[in-house]
């Protein structure tokens, strides 16, 4: 079996639209690609776990007339720096504080999907004062990816028995590396319900996964990342509820397809209505403002499945930010 990761570039990398550079932070290698003119305002583009900068392919063409834009890959995944027993939110947080301060240089609108929009919010409380305009959390687990949350579903109860398997059968680093077990295991293993809600949230109505070989996305990411959300190592500092009472930049919240199984009470999709009024109650009671968009029918990412409403809401929101 092939291992994939930055010490097997010839089996894990492909070229895509936009050139790639590398910002060293001390610790990790940002990879990330750009484009736009730097006379226009900056964004931070943040992808989902198991996804690289260039899921937003789609949309940097859309968004390169209105502002200089910058799709980064996290630390684990892309072309950025592998760190073993290092994938915390607050890691990636300050990776991308040291990233903006070193390669943008000037105070950036930050969008992010899935975990990436945890990062998103993490650094709309936690980076420096005056560092973000504002963040655009696109689909983002919160509450939901904690292991105990005050509010509503954890994590054991949405996606992470889906990390428990890519841990189990592709292991830290490839280090398993067993992908055709791993696609066997899941109607063996996971509950139908969730394989179900998994099929929508990414807009393929035939299954999540296929293929004798794991897509390029999960190639560039090292399956510790899954580990670490379902131990809950990746959130064990990083309180959601803290977190959302620090904002201190405008949010605009946008929740996709959600269901709740009756029988056994799962979360199928990112995060629940309850868990979405919470979001928005304690960032607005933080004295923030906190706008929220539902598109029920919407794919967990929106920017690649669903482009241009994806850079309309963006662009309508981020017009209004002073």
């Amino acid at each position: 079996m092939p291992r994939y990761g930055p010490d097997s570039p010839d089996t894990t990398y492909v070229p895509h639209a936009y050139p790639e550079a590398r910002f060293d932070t001390g610790e990790v290698a940002v990879n990330h690609a750009t484009t736009g003119s730097a006379d226009n305002p900056a964004l931070v583009l943040i992808p989902p776990q198991g996804t690289s900068w260039w899921t937003y392919e789609p949309v940097m063409r859309l968004l390169a007339d209105a502002f200089e834009v910058f799709a980064v890959d996290l630390r684990g995944q892309g072309r950025s720096t592998w760190t073993p027993g290092r994938y915390t939110v607050d890691n990636m947080g300050n990776d991308l504080v040291r990233f903006i301060t070193g390669r943008v240089k000037r105070p950036v609108v930050v969008a992010g999907n899935s975990s990436g929009g945890l990062i998103a919010a993490w650094l709309s409380a936690y980076a420096p004062p005056g560092m973000i305009c504002g963040a655009y959390l696109e689909d983002t687990p919160l509450f939901s990816a904690e292991i105990r949350p005050a509010y509503g579903q954890g994590t054991s109860q949405v996606v992470g028995p889906m990390h428990q398997l890519v841990s189990k059968y592709l292991g830290d680093q490839w280090s398993v590396g067993d992908w055709q077990g791993f696609l066997q295991a899941l109607p063996r293993e996971l509950p139908p319900a969730l394989l179900r809600g998994l099929a929508e949230m990414s807009g393929r109505s035939g299954g999540y996964f296929g293929g004798d070989e794991p897509p390029q996305s999960m190639k560039e990411y090292d399956p510790e990342w899954a580990r670490a959300f379902w131990t809950g190592t990746a959130t064990a500092s990083n309180d959601h509820a803290r977190m959302l009472a620090a904002v201190k930049a405008p949010v605009l919240f946008a929740h996709h397809y959600h269901a709740v199984d009756e029988e056994t009470g799962t979360l199928l999709g990112a995060v629940s209505d309850l868990q979405a009024r919470q979001v928005q109650r304690i960032i607005t009671e933080a004295g923030q403002r906190c706008d929220y968009r539902s598109f029920p029918d919407a794919a967990h990412a929106m920017h690649a499945h669903d482009p241009k409403l994806y850079v309309e809401t963006l662009r309508d929101w981020a017009s209004t930010l002073n």
